[in-house]
């Protein structure tokens, strides 16, 4: 599943009792954070016993169900053993927040510096139906490994009458005179909506309700400020046209413009690398690895980033190779959990929908995204030795968003302007 994943949550079984597999065909489909994965056996046989249902969350490394190969004994497995949970020392009490007006309003919820702690599905239906707020879920304690919150923790805060989470909990500070590092605790009131004749109700599924809790929380964290630039990226599309059927031929891969894209923000990031950052609480993390994320479009409508890591160590065959797999991998839901964590920065293309521009929303715990719009023909005029003329040229948008937190105008600007410069100065005889 991955090094950063625990556990997972198993969505539905592909395979039922008594029924043959082959080896390496898929037999269930489980789910992490917003990545659906299969899993397959590893042996051919009859299924013989399920170990886990529907829902349930299952640890990794935790057999889920019992093969019967050929040769095997018929009897009936014996259960698998349980193994006691180690217990788990109490938390010491805390004093309760002073729910006055006035102390309410200086209080802020402390937000994690992420989305990096990771909620199971089930722990997040638990608080969707027990009306528990992310910003409490947030701060609740957790058991379970690195601080997750588990079933039990969950349960436990349902059970005691969802006191208060106070003073035990780090909050940030009320600076009223700068701007405030987080949303406050109080939810806004949702809007009623009503149902005319001929409405149709579609219910969000698992996906789209993650993308939306991950979109509200990214606004509530992060004030969001944007820039834009004009890029004349003629050298870049006659350089691509030249050589795209030679690369196909010779790699075997499409040369798309998507890996161009990643290595001009590359190359900008390692000029401003005070842009590749996360906050923490009154802390700014420098990440050292340039982690670049790719907004894919899903055939469901909904959204996901896979991740390509370390994307300042790869040429441009590399990068083409990794965009191209994962964006295939992304469409057929095939990618590991691993790989859309521990992105740095965010590209997402607006203009592979016919936009010329788009204000991305960030990809939270990151601090900024750019959005590529699409590149169309305009007549410009164009300066020579000789003067000036008019010409057709090639022109895209390049739309960024960045935290205004920690990324002022001049660095948020600089930072897309040079973005727009390496795509503008494109070497017309470079050689893949």
């Amino acid at each position: 599943m991955g090094e950063s994943i625990s556990e997972a949550t198993v969505i539905r079984w592909l395979k039922n009792e008594g029924e043959r597999v082959e080896a390496e065909e898929a037999v269930l489909e489980v789910a992490t954070d917003k990545v659906d994965s299969e899993v397959p056996t590893p042996e051919a046989g009859v299924l013989g016993k399920l170990l886990f249902g529907e829902g349930d969350v299952v640890k990794v490394g935790e057999p889920v169900a019992i093969i019967e190969t050929e040769g095997a004994e018929t009897a009936a497995p014996a259960p698998a053993p349980v193994v006691e949970a180690a217990p788990v020392k109490e938390a010491t009490p805390v004093e309760t927040i002073n729910k006055s007006v006035e102390e309410a309003a200086a209080t802020v919820a402390p937000i994690s510096n992420s989305g990096d702690r990771f909620y199971s599905p089930l722990v997040m239906n638990i608080a969707r139906k027990e009306g528990i707020s992310m910003a409490d879920l947030e701060v609740l304690p957790g058991t379970g490994k690195d601080g997750r919150v588990t079933k039990k923790d969950i349960l436990a805060y349902v059970k005691s009458g969802k006191p208060a989470l106070a003073a035990g909990a780090p909050t940030p500070k009320a600076t009223p005179t700068t701007q405030p590092t987080s949303s406050p605790a109080v939810e806004a009131a949702k809007p009623a909506v009503s149902l005319n004749t001929g409405d149709e109700v579609i219910a969000m599924d698992r996906m789209r309700k993650l993308i939306a809790d991950h979109m509200v929380k990214s606004k509530h964290v992060s004030p969001h400020v944007s820039s834009f630039v004009e890029a004349d990226v003629t050298n870049l599309v006659n350089w691509r046209n030249k050589h795209k059927d030679a690369f196909l031929k010779r790699e075997g891969e499409k040369l798309t413009f998507t890996p161009l894209f990643v290595e001009a923000v590359v190359k900008a990031i390692k000029d401003f690398p005070m842009i590749n950052i996360e906050v923490d609480g009154d802390n700014i993390i420098k990440r050292k690895a340039i982690n670049v994320g790719m907004a894919a479009a899903l055939p469901s409508g909904n959204l996901i980033v896979p991740v390509i890591k370390n994307a300042d160590t790869k040429n441009l065959v590399g990068l083409a190779r990794e965009v191209n797999d994962l964006a295939s991998r992304a469409r057929n839901n095939a990618l590991k959990p691993d790989e859309i964590q521990g992105g740095t920065y965010t590209i997402t293309n607006v203009g592979t929908f016919g936009n010329l521009m788009g204000t991305p929303i960030i990809n939270q715990p990151q601090v900024a995204i750019m959005a590529t719009g699409a590149i169309v023909k305009k007549p410009a005029v164009i300066e020579t030795k000789y003067g000036d003329m008019i010409g057709i040229r090639h022109f895209m948008y390049l739309s960024h968003s960045y935290d205004h937190r920690v990324v002022d105008g001049a660095l948020g600007g600089m930072f897309v302007k040079r973005v727009a410069e390496y795509l503008e100065n494109w070497d017309i005889d470079r050689e893949v």
